[in-house]
């Protein structure tokens, strides 16, 4: 949803923008094209292998781009210290990046044998694996049923428990299929215990409230606020803080509803079926 992004977030030549999950650098490369020759934009993300594919990518805008790892719990801080504590624009787009799906040794997909990591960074916290392996039936139900709305949560945690270790993507996508059998219709058995499993490894609900929260005080008087979600968990979190927001008169809804991928860019990116895009601006 590259265009919608765009304008979304209202971009100018000239301005300054944050970009909270720089990945690859596709929404990046698009804003830094609009806002030469004055503006800039910095570029967060917490996965170091994204940072260095997004450095490349964007090598040609020098000193207008500047990248930090970090996770965006960490906006405020991040933003002051490279300089871009008033922004005329902030995004998110949240999720899982498909360059980190089509690496199959990162964890994240069960189409491929992987070990059982979904770590955005590779370098700190538990792993997929350390979760499914220690955690106790009673807690990986609840992350599978609060993460993932797995009506399925208690039997899946319990076959895990009977068949640990389990230590690759694969086993474990066996494993769920041989709980839940052909009942997910169009979607893989496994699709809501690996998003269950990947929010809870990097604390994407948790961090994302942090985040936003955050964001307010981060944005000029105009400056606009968007966020892309994929499931419904975070489009509620961004849709009641951007309401709330703009009951308090700090935030105008630009957009009433959430706005959604075109028909055109469904059949060249099927992977955005479930995008949704909210966008806010900031009034004080």
């Amino acid at each position: 949803m590259v265009d919608e992004a765009m304008e979304a977030l209202n971009v100018h030549p000239g301005g300054r923008y944050v970009d909270c999950t720089l990945g690859a650098g596709g929404h990046a490369r698009a804003i830094l094209e609009r806002i030469q020759p004055e503006g800039r934009l910095l570029g967060i993300d917490a996965d170091p292998v994204a940072l260095e594919t997004a450095a490349l990518f964007l090598s040609d805008f020098k000193s207008a781009v500047v990248l930090a790892q970090s996770n965006f719990a960490e906006l405020g801080q991040v933003c002051r210290e490279q300089g871009f504590a008033a922004n005329d624009g902030i995004l998110f787009d949240l999720g899982v990046s498909s360059m980190q799906l089509d690496i199959a040794e990162r964890g994240f997909s069960f189409q491929r044998e992987a070990p059982l990591d979904m770590r955005f960074d590779t370098t700190s916290g538990p792993s997929a694996a350390d979760i499914v392996n220690h955690y106790s039936e009673q807690e990986l139900a609840r992350i599978l049923w609060e993460y993932g709305e797995e009506r399925y949560s208690r039997q899946i945690a319990h076959r895990i428990v009977e068949q640990r270790p389990i230590l690759s993507t694969l086993r474990l996508a066996h494993l769920v299929q041989q709980v839940l059998g052909s009942r997910r219709g169009r979607i893989h058995p496994a699709t809501r215990t690996f998003m269950a499993l990947r929010i809870a490894v990097n604390r994407e609900l948790e961090n994302l409230k942090v985040a936003l929260d955050q964001s307010k005080g981060l944005l000029r008087t105009g400056g606009r606020l968007v966020v892309i979600s994929y499931h419904s968990l975070e489009d509620r979190i961004v849709k009641q803080f951007m309401r709330a927001e703009a009951a308090e008169h700090a935030f105008s809804l630009i957009a009433k509803k959430v706005i959604r991928p075109t028909s055109t860019e469904l059949r060249s990116n099927p992977r955005s079926r479930s995008a949704r895009l909210r966008v806010a601006e900031c009034l004080a």
